[in-house]
């Protein structure tokens, strides 16, 4: 199976990965985006949340193609596309992903999120302990061998003495059960605090270093600078940006929108998608366009006055 350009991508987050979101950032250079973490058991139990969410993965390849200043239509943006799932049951994992896996371009499985639902359901980021390295291996495997597209993982630091060795280990245990790339958010899982000091980039190298599919790395990124000097450090094949990009999604781009103009493009595009981001999601969307503006500006003034 052939990989999407794995470069620049613009990460999942909760309710703010929505589909005209994800069009704006690959206006502005992201060469791949994902969609949210979505839950398999309300893909295949609950029609109102799947119809959402195929309403949102389709959107873009349904929308007017209105979008001829920027090159080639919608075509051009829709795709491609990751689906990321959440699970640690492999039947329910598979079966939830072949009811979107012809509507985007591969599929991730999560093993980051450090929330505290997560936590209870024990999934995302609380299966990354070596007693689940099994688990793991066996939803890993199911996916790669039994999905139309290739099947990708999202990880963070493994808990260890040595969480550097113990995630190059986890990240061969990936490889071999038939992932075909690794993402790593290069920090421990804390349902209390989601940012326990800065990523650790050579956690992220020597994952590099071990692994023969591609790597991404995510985190300390705040400007475009950032990502580039993220890439040369870890050698890794792409960089994958979250909230930085939640307030400034011409980070690619190199570019510091204007907010009042970003937050405009963006309602555009929600007005010609109707129905598929929500009206909180909108919200949050043109406050984060605000407040990142806001926070640089404040940055300036320190710098040159205080």
């Amino acid at each position: 199976m052939s990989l999407p350009d794995l470069t620049y991508i613009a990460a999942p987050m909760v309710n703010q990965s929505d589909a005209p979101f994800r069009l704006l950032t690959r206006r502005y250079g992201a060469t791949l985006t994902y969609t949210q973490m979505l839950e398999p058991c309300k893909l295949l139990n609950d029609r109102e949340y799947l119809e959402f969410h195929l309403r949102d993965i389709q959107a873009l390849a349904q929308g007017s193609g209105d979008f001829d200043d920027f090159g080639s239509g919608w075509d051009g943006y829709a795709r491609p596309l990751v689906v990321q799932l959440c699970g640690n049951d492999p039947e329910l994992v598979v079966k939830a992903a072949r009811q979107v896996q012809t509507h985007c371009d591969a599929i991730d499985l999560n093993l980051g999120c450090p929330q505290e639902h997560a936590k209870e359901g024990h999934f995302g980021g609380y299966l990354l302990g070596k007693q689940d390295w099994p688990l793991v291996q066996s939803i890993v495997s199911s996916m790669s061998h039994s999905l139309l597209v290739p099947a990708s993982a999202k990880i963070r630091l493994c808990p260890s003495s040595d969480p550097m060795s113990a995630t190059a280990a986890f990240g061969q245990l990936l490889e071999h059960a038939g992932a075909s790339w690794v993402t790593l958010h290069a920090r421990h899982v804390s349902a209390k605090r989601r940012r326990q000091g800065a990523a650790d980039l050579e956690a992220v190298r020597t994952l590099k270093e071990t692994l023969n599919i591609p790597v991404i790395s995510n985190g300390n990124v705040r400007t475009s600078d950032d990502v580039r000097a993220n890439m040369e450090y870890t050698q890794a094949d792409g960089a994958m940006v979250g909230e930085t990009l939640l307030g400034n999604p011409t980070l690619f781009m190199g570019g510091l929108p204007d907010p009042v103009l970003i937050s405009l493009e963006y309602l555009d595009i929600c007005k010609q998608l109707p129905g598929v981001a929500s009206l909180n999601t909108i919200r949050t969307h043109v406050r984060h366009f605000v407040e990142f503006q806001w926070s640089v500006q404040m940055s300036l003034i320190r710098f040159y006055y205080f």
